[in-house]
C-alpha cells in the first residue's frame, strides 16, 4: 500500500508540473500529437479503404472459382501475349460443366456489355446489361426490393424480361411502381420482373455501379450483343465444407482439357482463377501504405520525443532544490524517478489523445463514398506509441533526478 501510495503521489507531482507551466506543455506535446495523427490517420484511411474495397469483392462470392481467358495477375512483367490468341470460354463449355462437374455447389456463366442505352418513353439512361444464367444470385449477391427474381423457364426460353437497379428504376421510372413496367434495352421491349435494393458506390465496382445495372437471361443478351463473338464468364461455387477447391480445380481443368482436345504436354489455354488473388494484391497495396503511414509519422514522433525529452531536462534543472529536498524527507529514488517518468508519460500520452481526437473529427467527414472509422485496434496503437515515446524521451531525465545527491542538490540554486 505504501507503495502504491508513493506511485500516486508521483503521478499527482507530476500532473502538478504539466499545469503549471501550461504554455510550455501545450508546445512539447505538439510534435507528438502531429506524429499520432499522422500514423492513426494513415492507418484508418487505409483500413477503411481495404474494408471498403473488400466488402465490395465479396459480392464475387466467397469458395467460388472462375473460369475464363485472362488469368488475374497484377505483375507490370504480365505476358499479355500469351494469352491474346485464347479462346474465350462459351456457352456450350458452361453446360458440360454444368452437367459433369460433381463437386460444384452452383455454376453459372455471365457476360456484360456497358454503356448500352436503356429508356422509357423520353426517359434515357446508359446502363451496364449483364446476361446471367439461373444459378447466378447463388453465386453473386442480387438483393431484391422489390418484384422477384427469374424463373428457369424464362432462362431457358430466353425471355425478354430484366432485374434493374435502384438508379435505374429512379430515373426510368420516377414516382412509379416499376415492377411490371416495359423497358427498351438498345431497342428491344423488357419486361422488369425486379428492382434490386440500392447499394451505392464503391472505390471498386467489379462490375460496374450496381445501381445502374440491368441483369437479363443469358440467351437474350447473346442474341443482342453476341452475334459475332459469343464468349461467356463461367462462375463456379464449391460445396459448404470445401475452402480449398483443389478437388473442384482439377475436375474443372479435366473437363476442359478434354472438351478443348489439349494434348497433356500442352499448357491450359483458359484460366482458373479465385478471388482471393484480387484479395493478396490489395494486401500488398495497402501493406506498403502501412509502412509509408509508419514512416511519416515517425519522423514528427521523433521530433515530439526529442522535445519531451528537452523539456524534462529542463524540468529536471528547475526542481533540483525541490529533489533534494525531497530525497532529505527520505524519498526514496524510484519515487522521484516515477515522479519525472510519468511526467514524460502523461505529456506524450495527452498529445496522443490529441492526435487521436483529430482523426476522430476527421472520420465525420464524407470522402466520396467512403465510410472512415476510428478502430479500438487503431486508438489503442496510438496510445501504446505515445506510451512507448514517453517512456523513452523521460528515461534519461528521470535517472538524472534519481540519482542526484541530496546535499548538492539542496545547495543548488
Amino acid at each position: 500500500m505504501r507503495f502504491l501510495r508513493q506511485v500516486l503521489e508521483s503521478f499527482r507531482f507530476a500532473w502538478q508540473a504539466l499545469r503549471s507551466n501550461l504554455l510550455r506543455t501545450t508546445l512539447s506535446l505538439l510534435g507528438v500529437t502531429i506524429g499520432i495523427f499522422a500514423i492513426i490517420a494513415v492507418f484508418t484511411l487505409v483500413d477503411s479503404l481495404e474494408r471498403s474495397i473488400k466488402d465490395r469483392l465479396s459480392v464475387i462470392g466467397d469458395r467460388t472459382l472462375y473460369v475464363q481467358k485472362w488469368p488475374f495477375v497484377f505483375d507490370p512483367s504480365f505476358p499479355w501475349w500469351r494469352y491474346f490468341q485464347r479462346p474465350e470460354p462459351t456457352y456450350a463449355e458452361y453446360r458440360m460443366l454444368a452437367d459433369r462437374l460433381e463437386n460444384a455447389e452452383a455454376i453459372t456463366a455471365m457476360s456484360g456489355k456497358g454503356n448500352v442505352t436503356v429508356k422509357n418513353q423520353n426517359n434515357v439512361m446508359k446502363a451496364r446489361v449483364f446476361g446471367v444464367t439461373y444459378a447466378y444470385n447463388v453465386i453473386m449477391e442480387v438483393p431484391i426490393e422489390q418484384g422477384r427474381y427469374f424463373q428457369p423457364q424464362e432462362m431457358e426460353a430466353g425471355r425478354n424480361v430484366a432485374i434493374i437497379g435502384a438508379d435505374l428504376a429512379d430515373n426510368l421510372f420516377p414516382g412509379q411502381y416499376a415492377v411490371g413496367r416495359t423497358l427498351k434495352v438498345s431497342g428491344l421491349n423488357f419486361i422488369i420482373i425486379g428492382v434490386q435494393e440500392r447499394q451505392g458506390t464503391g472505390l471498386i465496382d467489379v462490375n460496374g455501379p450496381p445501381d445502374e445495372r440491368c441483369i437479363i437471361p443469358y440467351p437474350t443478351f447473346a442474341k443482342l450483343f453476341q452475334s459475332i463473338r459469343p464468349g461467356v464468364s463461367i462462375a463456379v461455387k464449391g460445396r459448404a465444407g470445401d475452402e480449398d477447391l483443389m478437388e473442384l480445380e482439377s475436375e474443372i481443368r479435366g473437363v476442359l482439357r478434354a472438351r478443348r482436345s489439349l494434348k497433356p504436354a500442352q499448357e491450359d489455354n483458359f484460366s482458373i482463377n479465385r478471388p482471393e488473388a484480387l484479395m493478396a494484391a490489395i494486401g500488398g497495396i495497402f501493406s506498403v501504405l502501412t509502412l509509408a503511414g509508419w514512416v511519416i509519422g515517425s519522423f514528427s514522433i521523433l521530433v515530439g520525443g526529442f522535445g519531451i525529452a528537452n523539456i524534462m531536462f529542463v524540468s529536471v534543472k528547475e526542481r533540483t532544490n525541490i529533489i533534494g529536498i525531497q530525497k532529505s524527507l527520505g524519498a526514496k529514488n524510484y519515487f522521484i524517478l516515477f515522479q519525472f517518468l510519468f511526467e514524460a508519460v502523461l505529456l506524450s500520452l495527452v498529445g496522443g489523445l490529441v492526435g487521436i481526437l483529430l482523426v476522430y473529427l476527421l472520420s465525420f467527414m464524407q470522402l466520396g463514398s467512403l465510410d472512415i472509422q476510428l478502430s479500438l485496434g487503431n486508438i489503442l496503437l496510438g496510445l501504446g506509441v505515445s506510451s512507448i515515446i514517453g517512456v523513452i524521451s523521460g528515461i534519461i531525465p528521470a535517472l538524472a533526478a534519481a540519482r542526484m545527491d541530496p546535499v548538492i542538490a539542496i545547495r543548488s540554486k
